[in-house]
C-alpha cells in the first residue's frame, strides 16, 4: 500500500497543486519521507501504559505546513561526508551517528545546507517527530497499545545486545519511518518543558528557556535508545539533556522545509 494512502486519515490540508513526491533521495544520499500537514492529539492520556507525567497534558496541534523527514536517523558515512570525522562510540557506516551534542548537529546542518545550496535543513521540531512517530495512530505504539511487538520493530534493551545496529533492519512505522523508537534516542529543535501547558498548537518548536537560571539550554530528546526499556520507545516518551552533552544513545533525523 502506497505511503499516500496511509496518511490519508489525517491530511486536511495538503496542496495537491504542488504534488510534492512522497519520498526524496539529496545529493548527500540521505532519504526523506513525505509528512502532510494535520491534526493529532500529542502527549499521553492517563490511561497510557508506562506513561510519563511529564508526556502532559494531551493537546491538539494542528501542523499547517508539509515537510520531509528522514526515512532513518543520520548514520556515521553520512556524518563522516558531511564533517569529516566520525565521533560515534560504537563504529560502522551503517551504524546511526551517536556521541554528538545538540550544537554539533547544528554544524552538521549548517554544513548540509551549504552542500546541498539551500537553507531548507533544520531538526525536527518535537510536535513534527511525535506527528510522524505516531503516523496517524493513538495508540502508545504505531502498531498498537502493548509491548511484545516491538522486538520487530526497534532495538531497546532486551534486544540491542547493549549496542546500536544498522538503520533499518526492524519494521518501519506505517507511515515508512524506521528507528523511530529504539537504537538511538533524537535530538528535537525545542527546548524542554516539565509540561505542555503553554506549548504551541502549531507544531513549531518551543524555544523558550525552560529557566533563566539555567546556563545551557536543555534540549527534548525523543524515541528511546538501545539501552530503553519499552516504556522508553512509546510514541509520546520524551526525555531531556543539556544541548553541549553527548551520549553514545543519542543521535538524530533530518528534516527538510518545504
Amino acid at each position: 500500500m502506497k505511503i499516500a494512502a496511509l496518511k490519508a486519515a489525517m491530511v486536511s490540508t495538503l496542496n495537491t497543486d504542488k504534488n510534492w513526491p512522497e519520498t526524496i533521495i539529496n545529493s548527500s544520499e540521505m532519504e526523506f519521507i513525505l509528512v502532510p500537514p494535520g491534526e493529532f492529539d500529542m502527549g499521553s492520556p492517563i490511561r497510557e501504559k508506562r506513561r510519563k507525567l511529564w508526556e502532559s497534558p494531551v493537546h491538539r496541534v494542528k501542523l499547517e505546513r508539509p515537510f520531509y523527514l528522514g526515512k532513518y536517523p543520520v548514520t556515521q558515512a553520512q556524518w563522516q561526508r558531511i564533517m569529516g570525522n566520525n565521533p560515534s562510540f560504537f563504529k560502522g557506516e551503517r551504524l546511526p551517528v551517536e556521541s554528538i551534542s545538540w550544537e554539533e548537529v547544528q554544524e552538521f546542518l549548517k554544513k548540509l545546507n551549504g552542500m546541498e545550496n539551500t537553507c531548507s535543513y533544520r531538526l525536527p521540531t518535537e510536535a513534527e517527530w511525535e506527528c510522524a512517530a505516531r503516523a496517524g495512530t493513538t495508540t502508545g505504539y504505531s502498531f498498537g497499545e502493548e509491548a511484545p511487538e516491538l522486538y520487530e520493530y526497534a532495538w531497546f534493551l532486551k534486544n540491542s545486545g547493549l549496542r546500536t545496529h544498522p538503520v533499518g533492519l526492524k519494521k518501519p512505522n506505517p507511515w515508512g519511518f524506521y528507528d523511530m523508537y529504539g537504537n538511538v534516542g533524537e535530538w528535537v529543535r525545542d527546548e524542554y518543558h516539565i509540561s505542555y501547558k503553554g506549548a504551541p498548537q502549531d507544531g513549531k518548536a518551543w524555544e523558550t528557556p525552560l529557566s533563566a537560571a539555567v546556563s545551557k539550554p536543555v534540549r527534548v530528546r525523543r524515541g528511546g535508545g538501545w539501552n530503553g526499556n519499552a516504556g522508553c520507545c512509546r510514541s509520546a516518551e520524551r526525555l531531556f539533556a543539556a544541548q553541549d552533552r553527548r551520549f553514545n544513545s543519542l543521535g538524530f533525523r533530518v528534516a527538510k522545509e518545504l
